[in-house]
């Protein structure tokens, strides 16, 4: 069964909208406009969570709703509500025929049709019992406090969420998708015997089944992995300050290009010249061999999407490209006011927000150096192998991240552990300092949440080991 009739049954019939009838009222709605639609979801979310071996929260969500878009030059006409109610989109149609196009009603090319799949359309709350979800989050508690006797406290969750989505164009055409998306997150405070606490955490999922997060030989792997960490801050020492050379590690501390580079290098900013890199197609922005890339079309990720929140299918644009700025992200209304292709970046949390142009799955290329010769290059410097917070500027290019696993480097050898590293710098500028780029390229495993404009959205990360010759770290020695 394809995606459109399934979801098709969800939003239209006698307990939602009349099809015909809907697609008269987005006619009318979108007369006269450049762009527009009308996204229509349905959602199923749960979430778990034990705190010290006993469930401190639980809970389910059901929404469905609708947001209906015209877009005419740079002006929104948006209204939104939660449910599918005929009288509500009748409204909603009237408040959105305010926006009229600026362009005579030269109404943008629709998106081409996919019938590609890169994920499931099942349902993952549907497949495993309450139960058993319970008896998993006691079972990593168990877990954790048998392995060693310091632990002192751990908090595991567990969420799903089946999200349908249905798009209606001016034309009567548009797209239509199923989407599942899992998590399961485990924390472990440890403390010793002179009282002093530390906690490490791991967290994976992606757009799939809870089975394979449930899997023993996977959310065993979580609880040691998340002890480890917190083993490792316990004989942590304090962090050095100053200028000096960072090595980060593969994976998840590509966090730190998402946003000090990846949001810069959305349309909406390069179309206002807000960005750092606004007007900087063709020119050097990195060093040589840097290639930065954002592909949602990768299978079963987090951040992946069969088409994107206003029907344009995913796929994978080259941002930086050894060095050179060679692309923007993009919706559909800042490449069309650019005069550049969407790129399949058009995103929203929900119903209930205009689309924005937003990263998916963003990551460095592997370059040829072997990690192990990357840290033997540094005589006194710091290893980044985990991130916590962080804030950045986009406009500016500046942020501030903390490490939440961090090594001293002496003598191109891994030192002692440190705590209460911060990195500081600007995007652009640390893009011209990498000089060496590992070969071991990982993608996150599955955690990211993406914030922009008040919306969060599942997204992924992921780089080689690189060296960035000069950083500014804070710290705490």
């Amino acid at each position: 069964m394809s995606d459109t009739l399934s979801t098709d049954r969800l939003f239209f019939g006698p307990q939602g909208l009349a099809f015909d009838a809907t697609r008269r009222a987005v006619a009318r709605a979108l007369e006269g406009a450049d762009d527009g639609e009308l996204f229509l979801e349905w959602c199923l979310s749960e979430s778990l969570g034990l705190e010290d071996g006993r469930i401190r929260q639980a809970g389910f969500e059901a929404t469905q709703g609708f947001g209906l878009r015209a877009v005419s030059g740079e002006a929104i006409g948006f209204a939104h509500a939660s449910g599918l109610d005929p009288a509500a989109l009748d409204r909603a149609v009237e408040t959105v025929r305010a926006v009229r196009g600026s362009q005579g009603g030269r109404v943008a090319v629709a998106p081409p049709p996919t019938n590609r799949r890169l994920y499931t359309d099942e349902n993952p709350l549907e497949g495993v019992p309450f139960a058993a979800k319970v008896d998993l989050l006691k079972a990593m508690d168990a877990r954790a406090r048998e392995a060693d006797s310091r632990v002192v406290q751990v908090m595991a969750s567990l969420t799903g969420s089946w999200q349908a989505i249905r798009l209606l164009r001016a034309d009567g055409e548009g797209g239509s998708d199923i989407r599942p998306l899992v998590r399961l997150n485990v924390s472990v405070v440890v403390q010793d015997a002179a009282g002093r606490r530390e906690t490490g955490s791991h967290g994976l999922g992606g757009r799939a089944l809870y089975e394979g997060v449930m899997a023993e030989a996977v959310w065993t792997k979580a609880v040691d992995e998340a002890l480890r960490q917190a083993l490792v801050n316990l004989d942590s020492v304090s962090a050095p300050a100053g200028e000096m050379p960072v090595v980060l590690g593969p994976g998840w501390p590509g966090v730190l290009l998402h946003e000090a580079v990846g949001h810069g290098l959305e349309g909406d900013g390069n179309r206002k010249g807000t960005s750092a890199f606004s007007g900087g197609l063709g020119r050097r922005v990195a060093a040589p061999g840097v290639t930065i890339v954002d592909d949602g079309s990768i299978p079963d990720r987090r951040g992946s999407l069969t088409i994107d929140d206003e029907g344009t299918p995913t796929g994978r644009t080259v941002m930086i490209e050894d060095g050179i700025l060679t692309g923007y992200l993009q919706d559909r209304l800042n490449a069309r006011l650019m005069g550049q292709a969407p790129t399949g970046n058009g995103r929203r949390e929900s119903h209930a927000y205009p689309p924005l142009p937003r990263m998916t799955n963003t990551f460095m290329l592997a370059g040829r150096d072997a990690p192990a010769d990357i840290l033997a290059s540094v005589k006194r410097g710091l290893y980044a192998v985990n991130f916590g917070g962080g804030q950045v500027d986009t406009t500016s290019g500046k942020f501030v991240f903390s490490a939440s696993e961090a090594y001293l480097i002496e003598n191109g050898r891994l030192g002692a552990p440190v705590k209460g590293a911060t990195l500081i710098g600007n995007g652009p500028d640390v893009l011209t300092r990498v000089s060496m780029i590992g070969s071991d390229l990982a993608l996150d495993s599955g955690i990211g949440t993406c914030g922009k404009d008040g919306q969060g959205v599942p997204v992924g990360v992921g780089q080689p080991t690189i060296k960035v010759d000069s950083l500014t770290v804070g710290g705490t020695a």
